[in-house]
């Protein structure tokens, strides 16, 4: 089933809609939520809540991709209950070590600025990554928004462990130079 006809199953309000977004993309939605909390079943309680929150939002909305819709609820949801747990504190899950890699290049959290700022920075961020080659762009969507491990993207692109870290590095000190020199204009 294509994201045409399930768009088509939520807009009639059809619960297969739910399940059938679960068999196709739930998969991917259940890792990513893993990776961030460490827990099979704290992954699994992110993407049900996932899931209903695509069946409340769809329709009005109509996302062009109900993958990467449910993705970034799923991955969203895994962020919150990973704050309200207090996990960072406490290292569970690949999430902590991610997030202390950018932030150095990520204006600190005791400095929360409006909306405004924030999708400034995310305008900044993809205005970077298109300046990236496609190799080191995947390397770093995939660190950083999918939380993968440094061995699943080296297996992925067919490179090796080191090779990933080096680019996420290099990668790192890239944008914190991009993120000045923008910061200064």
């Amino acid at each position: 089933m294509d994201d045409k006809e399930l768009l088509a199953l939520y807009e009639a309000r059809d619960e297969r809609a739910v399940s059938e977004t679960q068999t196709q993309y739930g998969t991917q939605g259940r890792r990513i939520a893993m990776r961030i909390l460490g827990s099979a079943e704290d992954a699994e309680e992110c993407l049900n809540d996932a899931l209903l929150k695509v069946w409340e939002s769809v329709p009005p909305k109509k996302p062009p991709s109900i993958a990467a819709y449910l993705t970034a609820i799923t991955r969203n949801c895994a962020l919150n209950r990973l704050k309200a747990d207090q996990r960072l504190m406490r290292g569970g899950g690949q999430a902590p070590a991610v997030l202390d890699e950018l932030a150095e290049c990520i204006p600190a959290a005791d400095s929360v600025e409006d909306e405004f700022d924030r999708r400034c920075f995310l305008a900044l961020l993809e205005r970077f990554l298109e300046t990236l080659p496609q190799e080191r762009r995947v390397i770093f969507v995939q660190r950083y928004w999918y939380f993968s491990s440094c061995r699943e993207i080296a297996e992925a692109c067919g490179i090796t462990e080191g090779k990933v870290r080096v680019n996420l590095t290099r990668m790192r000190r890239a944008l914190k130079l991009y993120l000045e020199k923008e910061e200064s204009l």
